[in-house]
């Protein structure tokens, strides 16, 4: 239990995904403008990397391994990544019209997101077992939606405030996903 609560840890705040791997930036600057968008967009990560994590988990556990193809396993994940978000992108059309219009390009961007195709290879390296995979899935999941969030509030904030020409736009939010990177690293000393 203890190893599961440290690989939780460790994938949410220490290895966040977008600031200390910095995987997954697409998402992370282009749909943190409001709070309610980056949440509606983390929600569907971290069901799609919790998910994608159990079935790649799965898959090579039960497939690619007894069958001894595991050099096919970035072609398989990237095929099973992008039926998910396929799902979760009918998923929300159909049940969200709101969510679904406001997320745009961005949802399908989830299917070439390398964050989530990091998560599975990472499973795999790290030899995590099915449980292992999928709380390390919804951990990293859960670390990337809170680091867009605290940007996206960031940025709800910084529109009322007086940024010199130069800075304004997206190299004001640059800067301030560097100093966000920095205040994580202060998470390291917990593990």
């Amino acid at each position: 239990m203890s190893e599961l609560i440290i690989i939780a840890i460790g994938s949410a705040l220490v290895s966040n995904v977008v600031l200390s791997q910095f995987l997954g930036l697409c998402p992370f600057l282009g749909v943190s403008k409001k709070v309610e968008t980056a949440a509606g967009m983390g929600t569907a990560v971290i069901f799609v990397i919790t998910l994608a994590s159990l079935v790649c988990s799965v898959i090579y556990e039960f497939l690619l391994q007894p069958l001894n193809i595991t050099y096919l396993q970035t072609i398989v994940f990237i095929l099973l990544i992008a039926a998910l978000v396929q799902f979760v992108e009918m998923f929300l059309k159909k049940y969200m019209p709101p969510l679904y219009e406001s997320l745009g390009v961005y949802l399908p961007l989830i299917t070439t997101n390398c964050a989530v195709l990091g998560v599975a290879l990472t499973n795999v390296q790290k030899t995590y077992g099915i449980l292992k995979s999928v709380v390390n899935g919804f951990s990293t999941a859960l670390g990337f939606t809170i680091s867009i969030i605290i940007l996206a509030g960031i940025r709800e904030k910084m529109e009322h405030n007086d940024v010199p020409a130069p800075f304004r736009g997206m190299p004001i939010v640059l800067v301030t996903a560097g100093l966000m990177a920095i205040a994580f690293c202060g998470f390291s000393g917990l593990l």
